[in-house]
């Protein structure tokens, strides 16, 4: 994430203390998968959300395609994907999405990122 993005993200979630957990901020910013169940019927996964900031969702989604390159964790997420099959949009969002996960993480937790670093809470 660049400068540009770390400020947009800052000044629209308030330095992430508008929110208690990364699944809400994901909520947010549009950037979670919808659920789809009427009744007994089995759960349709739909498209994201949309909600939020149109600018901040686009922006997250080109600083997606530098992270497959650079950051180990979203190029095997991007890759996972890909192998199974779903198409090259819907993998760059799943990065997205990680990559406001991580940030959010690294906000929250105020420690520094470590590329490869695997936690011990599952």
């Amino acid at each position: 994430i660049g400068v540009t993005l770390a400020a947009a993200l800052i000044m629209a979630t308030g330095g992430f203390t508008y929110f208690d957990n990364a699944k809400q901020l994901t909520r947010y910013l549009g950037l979670s998968p919808t659920y789809q169940q009427s009744g007994t019927s089995v759960k349709v996964k739909g498209h994201i959300n949309r909600n939020g900031d149109s600018y901040l969702r686009s922006q997250l989604y080109v600083a997606a395609f530098a992270s497959i390159r650079s950051n180990t964790e979203c190029k095997a997420c991007y890759d996972r994907l890909r192998s199974k099959g779903k198409p090259g949009k819907v993998a760059v969002i799943a990065v997205a999405n990680k990559l406001i996960r991580q940030a959010f993480a690294v906000v929250t937790q105020e420690k520094p990122y470590i590329d490869g670093y695997v936690s011990s809470k599952k």
